[in-house]
């Protein structure tokens, strides 16, 4: 057959100059298929244990501050009470940050739970309630990755486990820095305030008064015991003693 004048300058068409694009082979045995979901497995365990310590990098700063605040707070009567209360906006904002990554991390761990649960678990000792759609949830999760808890779930959780002993700890601080006049920079002999007035007076913050700001604090902390008490009646492994981050 006569060459064309392509050929025989060395020009091949497009379809043959370039190989054929294919998807990777799949699994073709139970060996392989072991050997893919073993490889997997470590990396979810990888990106879980990452977002897992971006949630303790969070805790560890609301901790510090916490720590440094009140250590700033209450060791001069020259503190303004008002280094307690930014103490809690900082914290506050800690928070935020923990539920949004909280959100990330639940998905990996609800996908290596899968894993556990339903694979390696039943290849160390079978049960007869294996489901036989098990890895259908984590295809799913890959195909098409969606959170699995709302963001004020992940709020209401992470003040639950956490973040309620902080703010405790800072109203404590907070009653005892306007309660006791010697903690305030006026230093008379009483220990404790009297009466509500000196109390309401104590708790002056710049142009807002001490009422409003107490009234403020109030309902910052009814909605922080709204958060401990409102939860769903079954939370599955998130259930009161279960292990659960």
């Amino acid at each position: 057959m006569e060459q064309t004048a392509q050929e025989k300058a060395g020009i091949l068409p497009l379809e043959s100059a370039t190989p054929a694009r294919r998807a990777p082979a799949l699994p073709a045995n139970s060996a392989e298929k072991a050997n893919m979901i073993i490889h997997y497995y470590r990396g979810e365990i990888g990106r879980m244990t990452s977002w897992r310590d971006r949630i303790d990098r969070t805790s560890n700063w609301s901790m510090t501050v916490v720590a440094g605040l009140l250590s700033v707070s209450l060791s001069t009567p020259a503190s303004h009470h008002g280094v307690v209360l930014f103490a809690m906006l900082l914290i506050s904002v800690f928070l935020l940050i923990e539920a949004r990554r909280y959100r990330f991390f639940d998905v990996y761990r609800a996908r290596v739970r899968q894993l556990e649960r339903h694979y390696f678990a039943q290849a160390l000792f079978p049960q007869a309630e294996l489901k036989a759609d098990w890895a259908q949830a984590i295809a799913a999760s890959l195909r098409k990755p969606v959170f699995l808890i709302g963001y004020r779930d992940a709020l209401f959780r992470r003040i639950r486990r956490n973040y309620i002993w902080m703010y405790l700890i800072l109203l404590l601080a907070w009653a005892l820095k306007i309660s006791s006049p010697k903690l305030q920079q006026a230093e008379i002999p009483a220990e404790f305030v009297t009466s509500v007035w000196q109390f309401v007076e104590n708790a002056h913050l710049g142009p807002l008064h001490g009422g409003v700001v107490l009234a403020l604090v109030g309902m910052f902390y009814a909605s922080l015991l709204i958060a401990v008490v409102c939860r769903e009646p079954d939370d599955g492994e998130f259930a009161h003693g279960e292990v659960h981050v």
